[in-house]
């Protein structure tokens, strides 16, 4: 069976979703945790490689096991073995051919900003902590730039390669929470570190270091000079992810 699995978790200790040789990954304990429940060794598919230090909201993975569980079972059971800073939420059966990450068709991000002149120890490592103002609103209008199909090589890191730099942006915007700024971005595909260089030229922008209505200029360019800086990871968070199913099930 090809149980896909809804998860949670705070990338504070973990290099990231993929296992790598030499440090502790989110992937390696939902595997372990897979092998504890069901007697065997699997791999789980992730729907997107976050980096070190990232969060997820929402994060989608599928594995095939040849036992068969109650759903809710799996539920508690995988939380049983996992972390207490990773957990998962749902469970539920899908084709066999389903993949978790080449079915996905758009993800949602947001970058989370403690705006206040003091700093906040309980958002050490989930925000990023910063003193100067936020126009909340000048930033929202400047974000509606990003929306649309393009060729996004501008925000990109530098030295990554993939077979395409286009991707479309669905919607992305700017609001205010009390002291949390969070941009929040969704599209079909990003590019590495897409979303933490779009919210570091948003910070620019506030900075006047990148003049305003200047994003559909810096990504005509294609250089990634012409951009802001790549904002630290504890801001980043895995909010959504949708598949084909969601939207037909949403109608």
């Amino acid at each position: 069976m090809n149980y896909l699995i809804s998860l949670m978790y705070d990338g504070a200790a973990y290099h990231g979703w993929q296992i790598q040789k030499n440090a502790v990954s989110v992937q390696e304990k939902v595997e372990g945790a897979c092998a504890a429940l069901f007697g065997c060794r699997t791999t789980v598919y992730g729907c997107s490689r976050t980096d070190t230090g990232v969060h997820a909201n929402c994060f989608k993975a599928n594995f095939f096991a040849e036992k068969e569980m109650d759903f809710r079972q799996v539920v508690s059971a995988l939380n049983f073995y996992l972390p207490d800073d990773i957990v998962v939420t749902d469970c539920r059966p899908v084709d066999d051919s389903f993949n978790a990450r080449f079915d996905c068709v758009s993800k949602e991000y947001i970058y989370k900003i403690y705006n206040a002149p003091l700093p906040n120890p309980f958002y050490n490592g989930r925000a990023l902590q910063y003193k100067y103002p936020l126009d909340e609103q000048l930033l929202d209008r400047q974000a509606a730039d990003f929306v649309g199909t393009h060729d996004f090589s501008a925000l990109r890191a530098m030295g990554s390669t993939v077979k395409t730099t286009t991707r479309t942006v669905y919607y992305a915007n700017v609001e205010r929470h009390e002291n949390e700024v969070i941009f929040r971005v969704a599209a079909n595909g990003f590019l590495y570190n897409m979303v933490r260089i779009m919210a570091g030229t948003l910070l620019y922008i506030s900075e006047g270091k990148i003049p305003a209505d200047s994003i559909p200029a810096i990504i005509a360019s294609r250089d990634r000079l012409r951009a802001g800086k790549t904002l630290p990871p504890e801001g980043l968070y895995l909010n959504k992810v949708t598949y084909a199913f969601d939207r037909k099930e949403g109608d």
